[in-house]
């Protein structure tokens, strides 16, 4: 029996911004590998309760007893110690950036040998009961924050691979957010080939979809175009595939098949035949056919044409972050931070730090409640040939998205079937080893 060949595009594509990054950086600051980490032991913090979970970690909110602070804290399954390396290392290497999740801490228990990571504590609301509540200009202002994050990590050699509303924190009361998990975050060689099983299905860019191998940062411009689809026409997801193959379908219905075809002939792709097999003939649909009653609040002419100017098929046709952030649509935000500017040069210096230490306040966190498995496995978007794959143990690339910070927690949560149902997950326990004991006792 003859095995098919993998058909090898002809076609370089390479990044329209930050290509050679990591070119100019010394080895260390790429080659994760070789990166060695220091572990400290966890009995300098307390959990309090478990807030999310995922297929390689159990996130829970915790309690840093020297500083009196809350934390966040992920306790790591088992998974290939590549793939713990490059985490740690993209975290250390994006400290400190705009609206970046900021790991404060790696610990390991002395017995177990089971690592954490300890992860600043974000006063989070749920986005499925936040999003609708936000007026034309909270989506301008979080979607500009969003592009701050990025535009940081991909000037710092990075694609963050897993942009989508679950990975995205916002203290709503402070108008803190954060960037979270970068669990599937790699760093951009140009002319590399990637792996293609990244990303939540909902939020796969076509290049994906159609095995583009050789994607860059802009993979993360076509999720965050389906994130602020989902929030401006009140539609989400806005791309809801049942599989991946699906999902190439729900995008050209909206985009059209003639795109597609033309994205396919220009990088010398190969369409799946199976998808071909379900794709039928569909012409472009406006975007003014999404506009209702209920979205109009949201709709001008400039996020219409924003939306268009990221859900594009060809990659390199998409705005790279920094050319988003001076887009016709952000004139309001941009606005209102040169008034902040301008209001704080005339603060005196006490006032100035009172202001600073104003932003810099962490919240007593709500009750939070975990949502159930299944419902959260919807949200996140992972299909049954995903599904298939964690069961078998299989590529880590795509099995190890979940949430740092969990945002299928609701304030003020809800009734049973949620993670855990029928035990008290909000029993505080005294340390991260005693956590860890009882996660193998149920294994």
């Amino acid at each position: 029996m003859s095995l098919r060949r993998r058909h090898q595009p002809s076609v370089v594509s390479v990044a329209r911004e930050y290509c050679d990054v990591n070119n100019h950086q010394p080895r260390s600051y790429w080659d994760y590998e070789s990166l060695t980490i220091d572990w400290s032991t966890p009995f300098d913090y307390e959990i309090i309760r478990k807030i999310g979970r995922g297929k390689y970690s159990e996130v829970f909110e915790g309690f840093d007893i020297k500083k009196q602070s809350p934390i966040c804290i992920k306790i790591l399954k088992p998974v290939k110690k590549s793939k713990i390396k490059r985490e740690i290392k993209i975290l250390q290497n994006l400290k400190g950036g705009p609206n970046v999740i900021q790991l404060l801490d790696t610990v390991k228990d002395p017995v177990s040998r089971i690592p954490s990571l300890v992860f600043e504590y974000v006063n989070n609301t749920n986005f499925k009961t936040l999003y609708p509540t936000f007026t034309d200009f909270d989506v301008r202002y979080y979607i500009y924050e969003i592009l701050k994050a990025l535009d940081y990590c991909h000037s710092c050699g990075i694609m963050h691979r897993d942009v989508k509303p679950h990975n995205v924190m916002i203290d709503h009361e402070t108008k803190k957010l954060r960037l979270i998990d970068w669990g599937l975050a790699e760093f951009y060689h140009p002319k590399q080939q990637y792996n293609v099983r990244v990303a939540s299905r909902y939020f796969k860019g076509p290049e994906l979809l159609v095995n583009m191998r050789m994607y860059d940062y802009s993979l993360d411009m076509w999720s965050l175009g389906c994130m602020f689809a989902g929030m401006t026409f009140q539609k989400e997801p806005f791309f809801h595939g049942r599989d991946n193959h699906d999902q190439l379908v729900k995008i050209a219905k909206v985009l059209g098949t003639a795109g597609l075809y033309e994205y396919i002939k220009q990088y010398d792709l190969r369409l799946d035949p199976a998808i071909e097999s379900i794709l039928s003939r569909y012409q472009r649909k406006p975007w003014t056919k999404f506009v209702n009653n209920y979205n109009k609040k949201y709709m001008s002419n400039e996020s219409l044409d924003f939306v268009d100017r990221l859900l594009r098929y060809d990659h390199n046709k998409r705005l790279t972050p920094r050319e988003a952030m001076a887009h016709a649509y952000f004139k309001p935000i941009r606005e209102y931070h040169a008034q902040k500017k301008s209001e704080a040069a005339h603060l005196d210096p006490k006032q100035r730090a009172e202001e600073n230490e104003r932003n810099k306040e962490h919240f007593v966190p709500k009750d939070l409640t975990p949502k159930g498995a299944e419902e959260a496995k919807e949200a996140d978007g992972v299909d049954a040939e995903e599904e298939a794959a964690q069961g078998k143990g299989g590529d880590a690339e795509e099995n190890n998205a979940e949430n740092v910070q969990s945002n299928e927690n609701v304030p003020g949560g809800g009734g049973g079937g949620g993670v855990g149902a029928g035990k008290d997950e909000n029993v505080k326990e005294s340390t991260v080893s005693d956590v860890v004991m009882k996660e193998q006792q149920n294994q």
